[in-house]
């Protein structure tokens, strides 16, 4: 990967609906070269995928939490995660460091959802307790800006 690479990522990731022709202007390559390369990207699994952006709460989603989940760090956890994985309301599961074993990040309608699959997550098994912290608002997310490691001449020393 090399430095215009990062540049037709940094842009996709701002907005993945640029052009090829917009891209290529971007970088200074024809709108085939930029194809190509993007073709390639996707190949090799650095572009996973494309998506609209959507205002959760537009579409009825206001409440979000960020939930701990703890097990009991024995067996196999990948039972764990295909029924976390089954749960539509969970956008995002981390593996972490810490005490918690995974971190998900729930959207759902209002707070009796979020009791229901809370207690859905707690009859896991291999779940030994949950902590939820629950967001009341959003600052900023899906953030595609900033020192992102896909900057090549980024100065660290600020």
């Amino acid at each position: 990967m090399d430095d215009v690479d990062r540049k037709i990522i940094q842009v996709l990731r701002e907005a993945g609906r640029t052009s090829y022709v917009a891209l290529g202007k971007e970088v200074g390559l024809s709108s085939p070269a930029v194809h190509e390369r993007v073709n390639k990207l996707e190949a090799q699994g650095v572009i996973t995928g494309y998506h609209a952006s959507v205002d959760p709460t537009a579409i009825g989603l206001g409440v979000t939490a960020l939930v701990g989940i703890y097990t009991g760090g024995s067996g196999d956890e990948s039972v764990l995660l295909e029924e976390l994985r089954k749960m539509p309301e969970i956008e995002d599961c981390m593996y972490v460091a810490g005490d918690e074993s995974y971190f998900v990040k729930i959207r759902v309608t209002d707070m009796l959802a979020l009791e229901r699959l809370l207690l859905a997550i707690g009859e896991l098994k291999g779940v030994t307790r949950t902590r939820t912290t629950i967001a009341i608002s959003t600052k900023w997310e899906g953030r595609a800006g900033g020192k992102s490691g896909l900057d090549a001449d980024v100065d660290d020393s600020e």
